[in-house]
């Protein structure tokens, strides 16, 4: 063992961040990388391109809870999360490089003279394994970071895991910005393997995990009830995740529609929604009489989700909100890019020198539901302040406090809740309170967005969906009454 995993000091936690930064920084780079390549590269039209970024949603929900159920169970290379890990990053390297590649892979296996038979499904190919293989490693990259630390120490771990990921994060940017999305995807591919293999090669993962008490042990040995008990408070967003898969991908339309006042609503749509109400009092009354623990990771799931839905709505809708609200035409670009900067530069900042010391003091549940409520200051305060650029990157800067908890204090705080020897798992799940909400935001909220005149209701809906999650996050346990001593 490293004498500075044996002293805990701040250089481990770097080295113990590094795996999930790398799988990030892939993730980064398929973001920025991928819409930009397939259509002026490859000449793939819009529609073509979505129908690649739906095999990511897929990999998501399937891939990370079973990735995670089976790393907590076994034991290879000397780690638990370890051979993921490596696996994970070699195949996320070797898809980003066959990115640029596409047309030799095409002409390998296409027959005749067509430049561009089989280029779509090569395209979805890669995509579909280099999602597969980001959700293969991020599991286990932030699963290593609960197993090497005790409860303590996980506001730490975590939040320092953010500030170095944001760091990266913000050098992406800088790459892609000053140098091109191509010198970005070969940068990313080498960070992608050396940030991950070799820290998952120094670091010692303990065989007994020293987190497991009686309160945090399962009451039943049943992974399958455990399984449908987390996931209650996510039926309804799953149901409506599983219907626009089916209806996208085999062009299946129910027509039938429900009108509540002015808006009007698929009936799957609306019998979701009535699904989701249901649930969340369940959830927030604990109807089921679950133990406190469980239950506080289901009220964890249902928060978060609602963060993540006034999220992803504004990484996806901000440019629209730039073109038609602001009028900023051809500037929007540039304008949303560094306003992205802004945002990631103060996420990587606050976590491990203002967060960490702050849940210290008051716990990390109390400082969660702060910053989210700051967040949606931002947000409310774009949709009703912002009329020029500097306005609108001030509470950008706002909002970006917000987001530094997001990516990083949820992680501790859920996994203080739940069974330490299934953390793979619960850590799966946590992540369908995001990659369900990324569906919402990229269907319905783009129907709404779409068919609204006044653009700035990408921000009220941002604002909205992250005061009722500070709202919801007001029924979680604050940590400072749990932390072992």
């Amino acid at each position: 063992m490293l004498d500075i995993q044996k002293k805990k000091s701040n250089p481990f936690f770097v080295l113990l961040s590094l795996p999930s930064t790398a799988m990030g920084f892939a993730l980064s780079v398929q973001i920025s990388a991928l819409s930009w390549i397939l259509s002026t590269r490859y000449g793939l039209e819009i529609d073509k391109i979505g129908i690649v970024w739906a095999a990511g949603p897929i990999a998501g929900i399937i891939a990370q809870p079973l990735v995670g159920l089976v790393s907590d169970k076994m034991w290879f290379l000397g780690g638990r999360r370890r051979p993921w890990i490596i696996i994970g990053s070699l195949l996320a390297a070797l898809m980003l490089l066959a990115l640029p590649n596409l047309g030799i892979i095409q002409s390998i296996f296409a027959s005749g003279n067509d430049p561009k038979a089989g280029l779509l499904a090569i395209a979805i190919i890669v995509a579909l394994l280099l999602d597969l293989s980001i959700n293969v490693s991020l599991n286990p990259t932030r699963s290593l970071v609960a197993d090497c630390t005790t409860m303590n120490e996980r506001s730490k771990g975590y939040t320092w895991m953010q500030t170095i990921s944001g760091t990266f994060a913000v050098l992406a940017y800088f790459i892609g910005g000053i140098l091109g999305n191509m010198v970005l995807i070969y940068v990313g591919a080498a960070i992608t393997l050396l940030a991950a293999i070799i820290p998952a090669l120094l670091i010692e993962e303990p065989r007994v995990l020293n987190n497991v008490s009686e309160e945090t042990k399962p009451k039943s040995a049943s992974t399958g009830k455990d399984i449908i008990m987390s996931l209650l408070p996510l039926t309804g967003l799953l149901i409506y995740g599983v219907y626009v898969l089916v209806s996208k991908l085999l062009g299946i339309d129910f027509s039938a529609r429900v009108n509540v006042g002015s808006m009007s609503f698929g009936i799957v749509e609306f019998i979701c929604i009535i699904i989701l109400i249901v649930t969340s009092i369940m959830v927030l009354t604990n109807a089921l009489r679950i133990p406190k623990n469980a239950n506080d990771y289901q009220k964890i799931l249902l928060a978060h989700a609602f963060t993540w839905v006034g999220v992803q709505t504004m990484f996806i809708y901000a440019f629209f909100f730039l073109t038609n609200k602001m009028e900023l035409g051809e500037a929007a670009g540039k304008v949303n890019s560094l306003a992205f900067f802004i945002l990631s530069l103060i996420s990587a900042i606050l976590p491990a020198f203002v967060l960490n010391p702050i849940a210290k003091r008051i716990g990390m549940v109390r400082t969660h539901l702060i910053a989210i409520f700051i967040m949606a200051i931002g947000y409310s305060g774009i949709f009703f302040f912002a009329r020029s650029v500097p306005v609108y990157y001030l509470f950008i800067a706002i909002a970006g406090i917000g987001w530094g908890s997001v990516v990083s204090l949820p992680f501790a705080i859920m996994s203080e809740r739940v069974d330490q020897t299934k953390m793979g798992l619960y850590m799966g799940i946590f992540n369908l309170s995001v990659v369900l909400p990324q569906m919402v935001a990229s269907f319905k909220m783009g129907e709404i967005i779409n068919h609204s005149s006044d653009k700035g209701v990408v921000f009220l809906i941002c604002g909205i969906t992250l005061f009722i999650s500070g709202v919801l996050w007001l029924f979680v346990k604050n940590d400072k009454s749990i932390v072992q001593k």
